[in-house]
């Protein structure tokens, strides 16, 4: 099993019968947008009214989210029990490299989402790279087993409903079901926000400044180095090693003296 195949599998437990009724759903913003994208779908009203109907008097049984997918059994009342799932395109990981970009280009952002929250610029910054995050007209994909001919049918509209209420709680169950897991995201979002290292430290001139270092040390256990002025030492150092990069570090030291340091190296070589 993969580093982060668990976390992208997650179970929810049944909510059971519910007190909300009444008024708006969802109550965030972005569960009220997933709402929006079911119930503009749909071409009858009357599984909607069922579905909101079951989901309060918890006919939806345990939900399970995962990447595209959301699955449950919905108890149909006097028909039996229905196997459940609506499915939503993940993202890809061209779109997810765009979409952690705007996460990290504003550092409100990842905090909004560990407070479980969903920015709205940050779903319109998504936007402008082309990255629809929330779902839209005809992209939740319902299908069930009864024999109802609806889409989506009162069951698939029940977990729909119910899913709203996951998503008021943790945005991060949307981006599951878009195809990263809350733990892995987090890591990917460290990695971009670690502390940017200096270039690479160039291997050859580290090694010409060491056995310099190395060389004076020797000299002044011995008792016989005397600190030099920096420009015999630019120029002692220069004459003994041939890499030009080092040549040309030493040399923009002695910009204004440059010809006659380059005789000075020279004669010293």
């Amino acid at each position: 099993m993969g580093e982060f195949d668990e976390d992208r599998v997650r179970g929810f437990p049944a909510f059971g019968a519910s007190k909300r009724g009444g008024g708006q759903f969802a109550r965030s913003w972005w569960g009220r947008a997933w709402i929006k994208a079911l119930e503009d779908t749909a071409l009858d009203q009357k599984p909607l009214k069922n579905g909101r109907r079951y989901a309060y008097a918890g006919r939806v049984g345990t939900i399970t989210v995962s990447p595209g997918r959301l699955a449950a059994v919905v108890d149909g009342e006097a028909d039996g029990l229905y196997r459940t799932t609506v499915t939503l395109a993940p993202l890809t990981d061209a779109e997810w490299v765009r979409f952690l970009d705007r996460v990290t280009a504003r550092s409100g952002h990842l905090a909004a989402l560990l407070d479980r929250d969903m920015p709205h610029d940050l779903v319109d910054a998504a936007e402008d790279a082309g990255i629809g995050l929330l779902p839209g007209i005809g992209d939740l994909d319902p299908e069930c087993d009864c024999p109802g001919w609806d889409l989506p049918c009162q069951h698939a509209a029940a977990l729909c409903y119910q899913a709203s209420w996951l998503l008021d709680a943790d945005p991060f169950v949307l981006l599951l079901l878009r195809g990263r897991g809350q733990r892995e995201l987090l890591g990917e979002l460290n990695l971009r926000n670690a502390p940017k290292h200096a270039s690479a430290v160039d291997a050859d001139a580290l090694a010409v400044l060491v056995a310099n270092a190395a060389d004076r040390a020797s000299r002044l256990l011995a008792g016989t180095w005397t600190a030099p002025e920096l420009w015999q030492d630019s120029v002692r150092i220069a004459a003994a090693h041939d890499d030009p990069r080092v040549t040309e570090r030493l040399r923009a030291s002695w910009d204004d003296r440059a010809t006659e340091w380059d005789e000075a190296v020279s004669s010293a070589g």
